[in-house]
């Protein structure tokens, strides 16, 4: 019937009904009357809502009236999907779907997907949660065109598929990250426990990367370091099947000096290799933004 709509839920009850009203207290300020009633029928509660005698048939058609009384509908509903029921429904997909988490891993798993979906923005009014709402409201009001009743648990079910993908992508995006950070982190531990085990065969060590990807390795001395690692190999970054990252840090877990300088002026394509030597080394690892004496080191050997 015109007029009238009802919106059934089985959560989030409380919150429907508080918004529901809030909106239709700005539809009274533009002469539209709604009065909302509740009924309970199973596990779901549906909200009536009723227009009641509108006093600006004189400004709008009866379609038009009817339109704009459902996109205030759909604005809150819209509105209520995209945040009391999709952390919720992010939740529910992971807990289903990689059960085998604890209950702390899910929550973190979650968090990352909901990152992933705002692509790391987490303000309230990010564009990429605007765009999921517009097209969200589109489809209530698709819906809403031809029915007059909605139950949003089913409504999100069957016809947010798109959307409900777009969830799906983002926690299986936030497991794998999520799992490549363990295996990252469990990889640190070790290197770690490796480091602590060793007697340290120098004192210091400086580490000198510069543009051209080249790095060397001095002692205390500024004597070039000798490594059984190092030995053999041309240390050019552009020879694709060595990796040189790793290359460096085996050469500097080998040497576990006590301390670590790292000489970074102009340095390129070394950036995981540097973020994990300061995590494996901890403490023992200072950083040089620039100095005369390694400024100018090329290709392997020092300048003056």
């Amino acid at each position: 019937m015109a007029g009238q709509i009802s919106i059934g839920a089985s959560k989030h009850i409380d919150e429907i009904r508080d918004k529901l009203d809030a909106e239709f207290q700005l539809l009274k300020a533009e002469g539209f009357t709604v009065s909302l009633d509740e009924n309970e029928m199973g596990e779901f509660t549906f909200l009536g809502c009723n227009l009641i005698n509108p006093d600006v048939y004189s400004q709008y058609t009866p379609e038009e009236i009817n339109l704009i009384f459902r996109h205030y509908i759909g604005n809150v509903l819209s509105e209520l999907i995209i945040t009391d029921w999709e952390k919720h429904l992010i939740s529910k997909l992971v807990k289903e779907q990689y059960n085998y988490f604890n209950e702390d891993e899910r929550h973190q798993i979650a968090c990352r997907a909901y990152r992933n979906l705002n692509h790391g923005e987490l303000k309230e009014f990010s564009v990429h949660r605007l765009n999921r709402k517009t097209r969200v409201l589109q489809k209530i009001l698709e819906y809403l065109d031809k029915n007059n009743e909605l139950v949003i648990d089913g409504f999100v079910k069957f016809r947010l598929k798109e959307y409900m993908s777009e969830l799906q992508d983002a926690v299986d995006t936030a497991v794998d990250e999520f799992l490549m950070e363990k295996e990252y982190n469990e990889f640190i531990r070790l290197l770690r426990y490796f480091v602590e085990i060793q007697e340290p065969r120098v004192t210091l060590v400086h580490v000198v990367i510069n543009s051209n990807g080249v790095f060397q390795l001095f002692d205390g001395e500024n004597k070039p370091v000798n490594s059984d690692y190092l030995d053999g190999f041309t240390l050019e970054t552009n020879e694709a099947e060595i990796n040189y990252e790793d290359l460096l840090i085996s050469a500097l877990i080998s040497l576990a000096p006590k301390m670590i300088i790292l000489h970074l002026s102009g340095a390129v394509g070394f950036s995981e290799a540097v973020t994990t030597i300061k995590k494996v080394f901890g403490g023992r690892v200072t950083t040089c933004p620039g100095c005369e004496k390694y400024s100018h080191s090329q290709q392997g050997q020092q300048d003056g």
